[in-house]
Protein backbone atom coordinates (compact mmCIF):
# COMPACT_ATOMS: atom_id res chain seq x y z
CA UNK A 1 0.00 0.00 0.00
CA UNK A 2 1.36 3.43 -0.94
CA UNK A 3 2.37 5.54 2.05
CA UNK A 4 1.18 8.88 0.72
CA UNK A 5 0.93 11.60 3.35
CA UNK A 6 -1.68 14.33 3.69
CA UNK A 7 1.15 16.85 3.59
CA UNK A 8 2.21 15.61 0.16
CA UNK A 9 -1.36 15.93 -1.11
CA UNK A 10 -1.64 19.40 0.39
CA UNK A 11 1.56 20.47 -1.37
CA UNK A 12 0.34 18.94 -4.64
CA UNK A 13 -2.85 21.02 -4.41
CA UNK A 14 -0.89 24.18 -3.66
CA UNK A 15 1.47 23.73 -6.62
CA UNK A 16 -1.46 22.97 -8.94
CA UNK A 17 -3.39 25.98 -7.63
CA UNK A 18 -0.54 28.48 -7.88
CA UNK A 19 1.14 27.03 -10.96
CA UNK A 20 4.56 27.44 -9.36
CA UNK A 21 6.77 25.69 -6.82
CA UNK A 22 7.98 29.03 -5.47
CA UNK A 23 4.48 30.48 -5.04
CA UNK A 24 3.31 27.24 -3.43
CA UNK A 25 6.19 27.43 -0.96
CA UNK A 26 5.20 30.99 -0.06
CA UNK A 27 1.55 30.01 0.39
CA UNK A 28 2.50 27.06 2.64
CA UNK A 29 5.34 28.91 4.47
CA UNK A 30 7.86 26.30 3.34
CA UNK A 31 11.13 26.54 1.47
CA UNK A 32 11.06 25.83 -2.25
CA UNK A 33 13.46 22.86 -1.87
CA UNK A 34 11.09 21.35 0.72
CA UNK A 35 8.17 21.64 -1.70
CA UNK A 36 10.20 20.15 -4.56
CA UNK A 37 11.37 17.28 -2.37
CA UNK A 38 7.82 16.38 -1.28
CA UNK A 39 6.61 16.36 -4.90
CA UNK A 40 9.58 14.19 -5.94
CA UNK A 41 8.82 11.75 -3.12
CA UNK A 42 5.18 11.61 -4.17
CA UNK A 43 6.18 10.99 -7.80
CA UNK A 44 8.52 8.22 -6.61
CA UNK A 45 5.69 6.58 -4.66
CA UNK A 46 3.39 6.75 -7.67
CA UNK A 47 6.16 5.89 -10.13
CA UNK A 48 4.87 8.55 -12.51
CA UNK A 49 5.63 12.24 -13.11
CA UNK A 50 2.96 14.62 -11.82
CA UNK A 51 4.15 17.83 -13.50
CA UNK A 52 5.72 18.70 -16.81
CA UNK A 53 7.57 21.87 -17.75
CA UNK A 54 6.59 24.09 -20.67
CA UNK A 55 9.15 26.88 -20.81
CA UNK A 56 9.03 28.61 -17.43
CA UNK A 57 5.55 27.24 -16.69
CA UNK A 58 4.55 23.93 -15.19
CA UNK A 59 1.36 21.98 -15.70
CA UNK A 60 -0.13 18.76 -14.42
CA UNK A 61 0.37 15.57 -16.36
CA UNK A 62 -2.54 13.19 -16.83
CA UNK A 63 -1.34 11.29 -13.76
CA UNK A 64 -1.08 14.60 -11.92
CA UNK A 65 -4.68 15.47 -12.72
CA UNK A 66 -5.88 12.06 -11.50
CA UNK A 67 -3.89 12.43 -8.28
CA UNK A 68 -5.16 15.97 -7.76
CA UNK A 69 -8.78 14.83 -8.08
CA UNK A 70 -8.16 12.11 -5.50
CA UNK A 71 -6.45 14.61 -3.21
CA UNK A 72 -9.43 16.97 -3.42
CA UNK A 73 -11.75 14.07 -2.62
CA UNK A 74 -9.65 13.09 0.41
CA UNK A 75 -9.70 16.61 1.82
CA UNK A 76 -13.43 17.00 1.15
CA UNK A 77 -14.09 13.84 3.12
CA UNK A 78 -11.85 15.02 5.96
CA UNK A 79 -13.75 18.31 6.00
CA UNK A 80 -17.03 16.42 6.07
CA UNK A 81 -15.72 14.35 8.97
CA UNK A 82 -14.70 17.49 10.81
CA UNK A 83 -18.13 18.97 10.23
CA UNK A 84 -19.88 15.78 11.33
CA UNK A 85 -17.89 15.80 14.56
CA UNK A 86 -18.69 19.47 14.99
CA UNK A 87 -22.37 18.56 14.68
CA UNK A 88 -21.93 16.29 17.69
CA UNK A 89 -20.28 19.11 19.65
CA UNK A 90 -22.76 21.78 18.61
CA UNK A 91 -22.08 25.28 17.35
CA UNK A 92 -19.60 26.25 20.08
CA UNK A 93 -16.04 26.40 18.83
CA UNK A 94 -16.98 26.11 15.18
CA UNK A 95 -15.19 27.64 12.21
CA UNK A 96 -16.82 29.54 9.33
CA UNK A 97 -15.12 30.54 6.07
CA UNK A 98 -17.06 32.73 3.66
CA UNK A 99 -15.95 34.13 0.30
CA UNK A 100 -17.58 37.12 -1.38
CA UNK A 101 -17.09 38.87 -4.69
CA UNK A 102 -15.73 42.38 -4.25
CA UNK A 103 -19.07 43.88 -5.31
CA UNK A 104 -20.59 42.25 -2.23
CA UNK A 105 -17.86 43.30 0.20
CA UNK A 106 -19.99 45.80 2.16
CA UNK A 107 -22.93 43.43 2.24
CA UNK A 108 -20.74 40.51 3.33
CA UNK A 109 -19.06 42.52 6.09
CA UNK A 110 -22.42 43.55 7.55
CA UNK A 111 -23.72 40.00 7.43
CA UNK A 112 -20.59 38.71 9.15
CA UNK A 113 -20.98 41.37 11.84
CA UNK A 114 -24.58 40.29 12.41
CA UNK A 115 -23.51 36.67 12.65
CA UNK A 116 -20.61 37.50 14.94
CA UNK A 117 -22.86 39.37 17.36
CA UNK A 118 -25.11 36.31 17.64
CA UNK A 119 -22.33 33.70 17.66
CA UNK A 120 -19.22 35.24 19.26
CA UNK A 121 -17.72 31.79 19.91
CA UNK A 122 -17.37 30.93 16.21
CA UNK A 123 -14.06 31.68 14.47
CA UNK A 124 -14.88 33.41 11.21
CA UNK A 125 -12.95 34.23 8.06
CA UNK A 126 -14.11 36.43 5.18
CA UNK A 127 -12.30 36.40 1.83
CA UNK A 128 -13.22 39.26 -0.54
CA UNK A 129 -11.96 38.16 -3.95
CA UNK A 130 -12.82 38.33 -7.64
CA UNK A 131 -15.38 36.03 -9.22
CA UNK A 132 -12.84 33.70 -10.82
CA UNK A 133 -10.95 33.13 -7.57
CA UNK A 134 -14.19 32.69 -5.65
CA UNK A 135 -15.28 29.89 -7.97
CA UNK A 136 -11.91 28.25 -7.45
CA UNK A 137 -12.33 28.50 -3.67
CA UNK A 138 -15.69 26.76 -3.91
CA UNK A 139 -14.36 24.08 -6.25
CA UNK A 140 -11.40 23.35 -3.99
CA UNK A 141 -13.57 23.39 -0.85
CA UNK A 142 -11.64 26.32 0.63
CA UNK A 143 -14.85 28.20 1.43
CA UNK A 144 -17.94 26.92 3.19
CA UNK A 145 -20.24 29.43 1.53
CA UNK A 146 -20.03 32.26 -0.98
CA UNK A 147 -21.94 35.47 -1.63
CA UNK A 148 -22.08 36.35 -5.31
CA UNK A 149 -24.28 36.92 -8.34
CA UNK A 150 -25.69 33.98 -10.27
CA UNK A 151 -22.94 31.36 -10.59
CA UNK A 152 -22.16 29.79 -13.96
CA UNK A 153 -23.24 26.29 -14.86
CA UNK A 154 -20.86 23.36 -14.79
CA UNK A 155 -19.35 23.92 -11.35
CA UNK A 156 -21.71 21.60 -9.41
CA UNK A 157 -22.87 24.41 -7.15
CA UNK A 158 -26.09 24.96 -5.25
CA UNK A 159 -27.26 28.60 -5.36
CA UNK A 160 -30.14 30.21 -3.44
CA UNK A 161 -31.20 33.80 -4.14
CA UNK A 162 -31.61 35.79 -0.94
CA UNK A 163 -31.75 39.47 -1.87
CA UNK A 164 -32.21 41.84 -4.79
CA UNK A 165 -29.05 43.38 -6.19
CA UNK A 166 -29.97 46.56 -8.10
CA UNK A 167 -27.24 47.71 -10.49
CA UNK A 168 -27.21 51.47 -10.97
CA UNK A 169 -25.35 54.07 -13.00
CA UNK A 170 -23.40 56.42 -10.74
CA UNK A 171 -21.77 59.76 -11.42
CA UNK A 172 -20.35 62.74 -9.60
CA UNK A 173 -23.00 64.78 -7.81
CA UNK A 174 -21.88 67.67 -10.07
CA UNK A 175 -22.23 65.73 -13.31
CA UNK A 176 -24.27 67.53 -16.03
CA UNK A 177 -26.74 64.60 -16.05
CA UNK A 178 -27.16 64.51 -12.28
CA UNK A 179 -30.51 66.35 -12.27
CA UNK A 180 -31.83 65.02 -15.57
CA UNK A 181 -34.87 62.74 -15.67
CA UNK A 182 -35.34 59.67 -17.88
CA UNK A 183 -31.94 59.95 -19.51
CA UNK A 184 -32.07 58.05 -22.82
CA UNK A 185 -29.70 55.13 -23.22
CA UNK A 186 -28.43 56.66 -26.45
CA UNK A 187 -27.36 59.69 -24.37
CA UNK A 188 -25.81 57.60 -21.64
CA UNK A 189 -23.44 55.72 -23.95
CA UNK A 190 -21.97 59.03 -25.09
CA UNK A 191 -20.48 59.35 -21.60
CA UNK A 192 -17.15 57.65 -20.76
CA UNK A 193 -18.11 54.30 -19.20
CA UNK A 194 -16.00 53.09 -16.29
CA UNK A 195 -16.49 49.34 -15.87
CA UNK A 196 -15.06 46.28 -14.16
CA UNK A 197 -12.72 43.75 -15.76
CA UNK A 198 -14.09 41.31 -18.40
CA UNK A 199 -14.73 38.48 -15.92
CA UNK A 200 -16.96 40.66 -13.74
CA UNK A 201 -20.65 39.88 -13.42
CA UNK A 202 -21.66 43.57 -13.29
CA UNK A 203 -19.77 44.32 -16.50
CA UNK A 204 -21.40 41.36 -18.23
CA UNK A 205 -24.82 42.57 -17.07
CA UNK A 206 -24.28 46.00 -18.65
CA UNK A 207 -22.82 44.54 -21.82
CA UNK A 208 -25.76 42.17 -22.27
CA UNK A 209 -28.29 44.89 -21.50
CA UNK A 210 -26.88 47.24 -24.12
CA UNK A 211 -26.68 44.38 -26.60
CA UNK A 212 -30.38 43.68 -26.03
CA UNK A 213 -31.08 47.34 -26.81
CA UNK A 214 -28.98 47.14 -30.00
CA UNK A 215 -26.51 49.64 -28.58
CA UNK A 216 -22.71 49.40 -28.62
CA UNK A 217 -20.74 48.65 -25.49
CA UNK A 218 -17.66 50.88 -25.54
CA UNK A 219 -16.00 51.10 -22.12
CA UNK A 220 -13.63 54.02 -21.67
CA UNK A 221 -11.81 52.57 -18.64
CA UNK A 222 -11.55 49.24 -16.84
CA UNK A 223 -11.12 48.97 -13.08
CA UNK A 224 -10.64 45.79 -11.06
CA UNK A 225 -12.18 47.24 -7.89
CA UNK A 226 -15.53 48.86 -7.20
CA UNK A 227 -13.82 51.44 -5.01
CA UNK A 228 -11.80 52.53 -8.04
CA UNK A 229 -14.98 52.91 -10.10
CA UNK A 230 -16.57 55.05 -7.39
CA UNK A 231 -13.49 57.24 -7.13
CA UNK A 232 -13.30 57.63 -10.91
CA UNK A 233 -16.95 58.69 -11.04
CA UNK A 234 -16.50 61.07 -8.11
CA UNK A 235 -13.66 62.99 -9.79
CA UNK A 236 -15.51 63.17 -13.09
CA UNK A 237 -13.64 60.58 -15.16
CA UNK A 238 -16.88 59.03 -16.30
CA UNK A 239 -20.02 57.19 -15.20
CA UNK A 240 -19.97 53.68 -13.79
CA UNK A 241 -22.17 50.69 -13.11
CA UNK A 242 -22.12 49.38 -9.54
CA UNK A 243 -24.35 47.56 -7.11
CA UNK A 244 -26.52 49.95 -5.14
CA UNK A 245 -25.31 48.20 -1.98
CA UNK A 246 -21.79 49.50 -2.55
CA UNK A 247 -22.60 53.24 -2.70
CA UNK A 248 -24.88 53.87 0.27
CA UNK A 249 -22.30 55.96 2.15
CA UNK A 250 -21.37 58.03 -0.91
CA UNK A 251 -25.02 58.72 -1.74
CA UNK A 252 -25.73 59.78 1.84
CA UNK A 253 -22.74 62.14 1.89
CA UNK A 254 -23.56 63.63 -1.51
CA UNK A 255 -20.28 62.54 -3.11
CA UNK A 256 -22.08 60.52 -5.78
CA UNK A 257 -25.51 60.34 -7.31
CA UNK A 258 -27.53 57.69 -9.11
CA UNK A 259 -28.44 58.77 -12.62
CA UNK A 260 -32.06 58.37 -13.69
CA UNK A 261 -31.40 56.34 -16.83
CA UNK A 262 -34.02 54.51 -18.87
CA UNK A 263 -34.05 50.82 -18.03
CA UNK A 264 -32.16 51.20 -14.75
CA UNK A 265 -31.65 49.91 -12.17
CA UNK A 266 -30.87 46.53 -13.67
CA UNK A 267 -32.44 44.01 -11.33
CA UNK A 268 -30.18 41.15 -10.35
CA UNK A 269 -30.04 38.84 -7.34
CA UNK A 270 -27.50 38.06 -4.66
CA UNK A 271 -27.00 34.32 -4.20
CA UNK A 272 -25.82 32.20 -1.31
CA UNK A 273 -23.69 29.51 -2.95
CA UNK A 274 -22.11 26.24 -1.84
CA UNK A 275 -20.87 23.03 -3.39
CA UNK A 276 -23.65 20.57 -4.18
CA UNK A 277 -21.91 17.86 -2.15
CA UNK A 278 -21.06 20.15 0.78
CA UNK A 279 -22.28 19.16 4.23
CA UNK A 280 -22.48 22.38 6.19
CA UNK A 281 -21.08 22.58 9.69
CA UNK A 282 -23.35 23.97 12.43
CA UNK A 283 -21.58 27.33 12.08
CA UNK A 284 -22.01 27.41 8.30
CA UNK A 285 -25.64 26.33 8.57
CA UNK A 286 -26.31 29.03 11.15
CA UNK A 287 -24.79 31.64 8.84
CA UNK A 288 -26.82 30.34 5.88
CA UNK A 289 -30.00 30.55 7.96
CA UNK A 290 -29.18 34.12 8.97
CA UNK A 291 -28.55 35.17 5.37
CA UNK A 292 -31.71 33.59 4.01
CA UNK A 293 -33.94 34.77 6.86
CA UNK A 294 -32.61 38.22 7.71
CA UNK A 295 -30.54 39.75 4.90
CA UNK A 296 -33.33 41.21 2.79
CA UNK A 297 -35.12 42.55 5.88
CA UNK A 298 -32.14 44.27 7.47
CA UNK A 299 -29.77 45.12 4.63
CA UNK A 300 -32.02 46.34 1.81
CA UNK A 301 -30.42 49.51 0.41
CA UNK A 302 -32.15 52.77 1.20
CA UNK A 303 -32.85 54.65 -1.99
CA UNK A 304 -35.65 56.49 -3.70
CA UNK A 305 -34.76 55.21 -7.17
CA UNK A 306 -37.65 53.67 -8.97
CA UNK A 307 -37.93 50.09 -10.02
CA UNK A 308 -36.68 49.23 -13.45
CA UNK A 309 -38.71 50.61 -16.32
CA UNK A 310 -38.84 49.08 -19.72
CA UNK A 311 -36.84 51.44 -21.93
CA UNK A 312 -38.42 53.05 -24.93
CA UNK A 313 -37.32 51.50 -28.23
CA UNK A 314 -33.97 52.83 -29.33
CA UNK A 315 -32.95 52.84 -32.94
CA UNK A 316 -29.84 50.72 -33.55
CA UNK A 317 -26.64 52.69 -33.82
CA UNK A 318 -25.29 52.82 -37.36
CA UNK A 319 -22.01 51.53 -35.93
CA UNK A 320 -23.63 48.27 -34.90
CA UNK A 321 -23.43 45.55 -37.51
Amino acid sequence: MMKITLRQLEILQAVARTGSFSRASEALHLTQPAVSMQIKQLEHLLDMPLFEHSGKKIRLTEAGNETLRSAQYVFRELTNLEQSLANLKGLKGGVLTVSAVSTASVLAARLMAMFRSQNPQVRISLNVINRETLLKHLTENISDLALMGAPPEGYHLSATPFMENPLVIIASAHHPLARKKRIPLARLIKEPLVVREPASGTRRALENFLLDQHLPFRPAMEMNKNEAIKQAAEVGLGVGLVSLHTVQAELASGQLCVLDVEGFPLKRQWYLVQREDKRLSPAAQAFADLVLDQASKVLAPQSNIKTRRKPDPVAPSPEVR
